[in-house]
């Protein structure tokens, strides 16, 4: 019969920290994986070891192929199951086959010594992963907890902060959590963004008291994005960018294309909703990209640009759940059939459209390219004062076709 995997959370004090139960397990055990400094806690350990190195496809192989009768032990940091291995293990190779026995998280620990509870914390993990989208995902949170890696370090995420104006927060860092060599400094953003640290860290971000409340909601009015000059009014008017986007049945791990992105608008506004997922504006304008960005820092979302005129620039992108486009540049027909051939199954594609020979091009394309199109046609008026009354002054009807893949 076939043993179970022991995944064992192991503490900064390293053999310390663990039972004696749980040493004589990790002494006895057929297979030790884990990196290299939980490894070195246990020289007496006795079994193959497997340094946890890159890539973990080479571990799983090598704890599915464990003969029968041996007895396998997997170190990891803290809990196994934050952030950690015990996650993925127990996806390749079924949680009957694990026994998971975790150690005090690092987040335990840092908010143990703020004295805070941390239940109502945002918790995120930079280890290993990109900093790319963390703007839109921690924006308006009051109470944040980063693990950290030596890229992305406790300075390195100030500096991200303060360039997407994200001042309203001061930061807690802890280092070396549980180790004899455990540090505690509270700092301001503009301080922390200069310091270095150990590689071993957690940072607290909490939302000072008496800071302008945080932007929510979507749909926000044009006047407050960056436009082009002196042609400004070019961009996605909200009553239509906001069905456009309910069009688009963005989740939150969605990836979008904004093909013709021109200010950003529609591409800010999906990175709000799809803050898990991964959004890319393409423009061809050189001249829009400075909104874009200064959009970017403005509404806190981030996320790619790309300055090609499509399709080029969308060959290296991953295959989109939603696709909207603003403007083709008279590639329409190329890009709606390219949408047809990379949208995920389910995904959808919306174009706007304002002269009814768009409308029929988007509506063709789409029958040639099995997405099924719908078509509904807004057409919305804005109160405008005269005098003490008030009228209405109509905007320009808009063509919203939309076509969905089986």
């Amino acid at each position: 019969m076939m043993n179970k995997i022991k995944v064992i959370g192991v503490g900064e004090c390293g053999a310390s920290s663990l039972t004696d139960e749980l040493i004589h397990t990790i002494h006895k055990a057929d297979l030790l994986v884990g990196g290299e400094r939980l490894l070195s806690f246990f020289p007496e350990a006795k079994g193959e070891r497997v340094v946890l190195k890159g890539g973990l496809a080479a571990v799983v192989e090598r704890l599915t192929g464990l003969a029968e009768g041996q007895s396998a032990v997997v170190l990891a940091s803290g809990d196994p199951l934050f952030f950690g291995i015990a996650g993925y293990l127990s996806s390749r190779l079924g949680r009957e086959r694990l026994d998971i026995l975790p150690h005090l998280s690092s987040v335990q620990l840092v908010f143990a010594k703020l004295g805070e509870s941390w239940q109502d914390a945002q918790l995120e993990s930079l280890h290993g992963r990109p900093i790319q989208g963390l703007a839109q995902r921690l924006d308006g949170r009051a109470k944040i907890a980063l693990l950290t890696d030596d890229v992305n370090t406790p300075s390195a995420l100030a500096a991200y902060l303060l360039h997407f104006e994200m001042n309203e927060y001061e930061a807690f860092v802890g280092e070396d959590l549980g180790g004899p060599d455990e540090r505690f400094t509270h700092w301001s953003l503009a301080d922390m963004a200069e310091a270095e640290f150990g590689p071993l860290n957690v940072v607290v971000l909490r939302r000072l008291k008496d800071t302008p409340p945080a932007r929510v909601g979507f749909g926000f009015a044009d006047e407050e994005f960056h436009q082009r000059k002196p042609e400004k009014g070019l961009i996605t008017k909200r009553e239509v960018r906001v069905f456009s986007l309910s069009e688009l049945r963005l989740s939150e791990r969605s990836v979008v294309w904004d093909i013709g992105a021109g200010s950003g608008s529609v591409a800010v506004e999906c990175a709000r909703l799809a803050k898990y997922g991964q959004v890319f504006a393409i423009e061809k304008n050189e001249g829009d990209l400075q909104n874009v960005e200064a959009n970017k820092i403005k509404f806190r979302t981030d996320f790619p640009v790309i300055h090609a005129k499509a399709p080029e620039g969308l060959s290296e992108l991953p295959d989109p759940n939603a696709v909207f486009i603003g403007g083709s540049g008279g590639e329409l027909k190329e890009l709606i059939h390219l949408c047809g051939e990379r949208l995920q199954s389910g995904g959808r594609v919306v174009v706007n459209a304002v002269t009814i020979e768009t409308l029929h091009d988007a509506m063709k394309s789409m029958q040639e390219a099995d997405l099924a199109p719908e078509v509904t046609l807004l057409q919305t008026a804005r109160s405008k004062p005269i005098l003490n009354m008030t009228r209405f002054e109509g905007l320009n009807p808009i063509y919203v076709i939309t076509g969905t893949k089986s």
